[in-house]
């Protein structure tokens, strides 16, 4: 059975998840949601991780990484 984005239970077929749908707005049945976290320490790790590069990198380098993401963003030569 296919999944929202939350992990609830939803119909496979088109019409039965519309039906599904329009009953949780109209609050005719109660949405049911996965009550456990996914990954909880994903963005944790992210945060630490970020942390150690920038201080591993010299400014240079990071002023070289900072104009790329520059260029790709706004479309500059750098």
């Amino acid at each position: 059975m296919p999944k929202g984005p939350q992990g609830q239970k939803r119909p496979a077929d088109v019409i039965g998840c519309t039906v599904a749908v329009a009953k949780i707005a109209t609050g005719e049945i109660e949405e049911q949601y996965d009550s456990t976290p996914r990954q909880p320490n994903k963005a944790r790790g992210g945060r630490i991780g970020g942390k150690a590069r920038a201080a591993s990198l010299t400014p240079e380098r990071r002023s070289e990484i900072a104009a790329a993401g520059a260029a790709a963003r706004w479309g500059n030569e750098g």
